[in-house]
């Protein structure tokens, strides 16, 4: 079978015409209304983009699938997202990522450019981002090819967290991502940070401060308030995105244990040098040159983003201020980093009284004349 891939868009109360078991099943399990407004991919187009999914394509694998290389017929080049065949998980968080992210377009995110559903094959087309992922050139083999100097890597901050206001404040619905971590953040040309992967997002509409939903996203970078009770905000993002700036500054990863004599994992660790006064000791040297006062303030707005009490930590659009410009932290106002164990057992009791009074503060992060005002978590 050739041309359009999904014989309906519209899924209504009678049984919705499929061409195979599985492709039904691909509508019945995500219980959406599929976009008409999206390019429709044919198998055959991507298969033959793909050199037939060749080895030598591949360029990565997530959770639900393997990425390809693709070069379409026109020449452009593409990233090919082929979801696993059989996994029923898979097609709701493809048909989730297809509603979430259609037509929304920002510097700092990946864009969707297309899908195919035909027969069992599940596949998301997005633009081709040259410079792989950011967790390739922190940690992996291209750490050592690809330099990270601290001009780069304070851009792909800004960059991500420019990503993530745009995603929870500027978007309608808002979106709140889910899984920030380095893997999901690509790098294009100049080493412009793009957000992808939004298979885990939920929507949030304005009037919602929270939603109670299962557990999803990357040990390391979960928030401990979502982690432990389900309880989802925009603060859930917010936190892993304090993870992610410490791990581009130390260029270490945040779920290995491997800091300090104790064998700390990273939070655990910037903590204590923030403590001990010491934190350039936090920084990769592989960084380069780089102005002290501008790399203290970066881990310390990371610091911000992690505090145990989700009502203490900055919105994005903060965030991206205290960033952008020399701004006099309020560290009288910070406290404690959360932390989540991965042996914790989750869900285990509601949020106390005490916790949920810290959700509703008032908090001043910033010196004069900054004042931030939290009234619900977004």
């Amino acid at each position: 079978m050739s041309g359009c891939c999904f014989g309906s868009w519209l899924v209504k109360g009678r049984k919705a015409h499929a061409h195979t078991q599985a492709h039904a099943h691909a509508h019945q399990d995500a219980n959406v209304s599929l976009r008409r407004d999206i390019k429709l991919f044919s198998y055959k187009e991507l298969r033959s983009a793909t050199n037939s999914f060749h080895a030598s394509s591949k360029i990565g694998r997530g959770g639900f699938g393997t990425v390809y290389k693709g070069i379409l017929n026109d020449g452009t080049e593409v990233a090919v997202k082929a979801l696993s065949a059989g996994s029923r998980q898979g097609v709701n968080e493809f048909l989730s990522e297809i509603q979430t992210i259609t037509n929304v377009k920002h510097p700092n995110l990946v864009e969707l450019l297309g899908c195919c559903i035909q027969e069992n094959n599940r596949i998301l087309v997005y633009e081709y981002v040259e410079n792989n992922s950011l967790d390739h050139a922190l940690f992996g083999s291209m750490s050592k090819i690809i330099e990270l100097n601290w001009s780069r890597r304070s851009a792909i901050c800004i960059g991500t967290a420019r990503g993530l206001a745009f995603l929870h404040e500027e978007l309608e619905p808002h979106i709140v991502h889910r899984d920030i971590k380095s893997s999901n953040i690509l790098l294009g040309k100049d080493f412009v940070p793009k957000i992808g992967d939004f298979g885990m997002a939920k929507l949030f509409p304005d009037n919602i401060t929270h939603i109670s939903t299962r557990i999803a996203g990357t040990f390391g970078y979960l928030a401990p308030e979502y982690a432990r009770h389900g309880q989802l905000t925009k603060k859930a993002d917010v936190y892993s995105f304090g993870v992610l700036v410490l791990e581009i500054v130390s260029g270490r990863s945040s779920g290995k244990a491997n800091w300090g004599k104790t064998q700390k994992f990273l939070l655990e660790w910037t903590w204590e040098l923030y403590d001990r006064g010491q934190l350039l000791e936090l920084v990769d040297p592989e960084v380069g040159e780089y102005s002290e006062e501008e790399v203290l303030r970066y881990i310390k707005v990371a610091l911000f983003c992690t505090q145990a009490a989700a009502g203490r930590r900055p919105t994005m659009t903060q965030v991206v201020d205290m960033l952008s410009r020399p701004i006099r932290l309020n560290e009288k106002e910070l406290t404690p980093p959360g932390f989540f164990q991965e042996s914790e057992r989750l869900n285990d009791s509601l949020p106390s009284s005490s916790n949920k009074a810290s959700i509703n503060s008032t908090t001043q992060l910033l010196s004069s004349p900054v004042i931030i005002t939290e009234v619900d978590p977004r």
